[in-house]
């Protein structure tokens, strides 16, 4: 058959697939909008806001409301904090979830299969929240950063999957030669497991940072001063409690107040908060399906 001929699909399987797109269509475009509709409201007036005139496309285009963000060190700080918190955090979880799952995955281990038994009973039972924060208080870490790192120092769920991974994508014949050539396990670990496991790495480090960029149900327990409150905990009190920072309407004339000021001032700081989420994505996106994927074997 020549190369330049061309099979001609079915008609009904052209129909499908036409269908097939217009669906992902639909869906994609029920997912974007809500969030092209805050961008908007953000960056548009508070009078086209409360009017409705906003659905698309910013109108009377306006940055009132990000000055009034950045103007506030209420908000400034609980990003600083979140920042520590995340940094950090993730730190703290992906190390105790290698240093959990590497010997885990070592065939020599003894009694890893029991081990691996009582990590799994923690997936389906839980002391509770009461024991938890007794625990946290007998601790002394009540009202401190630790309160937000410790108690989820690694997610038995991770461990899981870096096991998995461990086992299926390292050869055991690069321990044995390590071995041969005089390799403790420390060194093994740092300096050939580590750097072949970038996708799992990057799958982790996502994880671990969203979860503690979004988490503030244990600020809200364990913290009581407010140089120690994350973006999350203080958009918490913005967003549905009302408790709007004065720093941030302080320059704002009374009349913008009541026409809707504080309405896209709520918008922008939505966008305020998902940015960071959105500048990490890229930088691990190209590890984060293989990670995934090869994670997800069960072994």
């Amino acid at each position: 058959m020549p190369a330049n001929v061309k099979i001609r699909e079915p008609f009904g399987d052209r129909l499908l697939l036409g269908a097939i797109y217009a669906l992902l269509g639909a869906i994609t475009l029920t997912v974007l909008y809500p969030l092209l509709y805050i961008l908007s409201s953000s960056l548009s007036s508070p009078n086209a806001v409360v009017s409705g005139r906003v659905w698309l496309l910013p109108v009377e285009f306006s940055l009132r409301a990000y000055k009034s963000i950045f103007q506030s060190s209420q908000l400034m700080l609980g990003y600083y904090n979140s920042i520590v918190y995340t940094v950090v955090g993730t730190f703290i979880n992906v190390a105790f979830t290698v240093l959990m799952a590497f010997p885990l995955s070592q065939r020599t281990m003894a009694g890893r299969k029991y081990v691996m038994i009582l990590m799994m009973i923690t997936l389906f039972f839980s002391g509770g929240l009461i024991p938890t924060y007794l625990l946290v208080k007998n601790l002394h870490m009540l009202d401190t950063r630790w309160a937000l790192w410790l108690p989820g120092a690694f997610s038995v769920f991770q461990v899981i999957i870096a096991r998995t991974f461990f086992m299926a994508s390292i050869p055991q014949e690069l321990q044995e030669a390590s071995q041969i050539d005089g390799c403790r396990d420390t060194r093994y670990l740092w300096s050939i497991v580590l750097p072949l496991s970038k996708p799992i790495l990057a799958v982790m480090t996502l994880m671990y940072a969203v979860g503690h960029w979004n988490a503030y149900f244990d600020a809200l327990i364990y913290l009581r001063s407010e140089h120690l409150f994350p973006l999350q905990y203080v958009l918490r009190n913005m967003l549905i409690l009302n408790a709007a920072d004065p720093e941030m309407l302080a320059n704002t004339a009374q009349q913008l107040r009541d026409k809707g000021f504080e309405q896209v001032l709520k918008y922008a700081l939505i966008v305020v908060a998902c940015v960071p989420v959105l500048i990490l994505y890229p930088f691990v996106q190209k590890h984060f399906v293989k990670g995934v994927m090869i994670g997800s074997l069960k072994g």
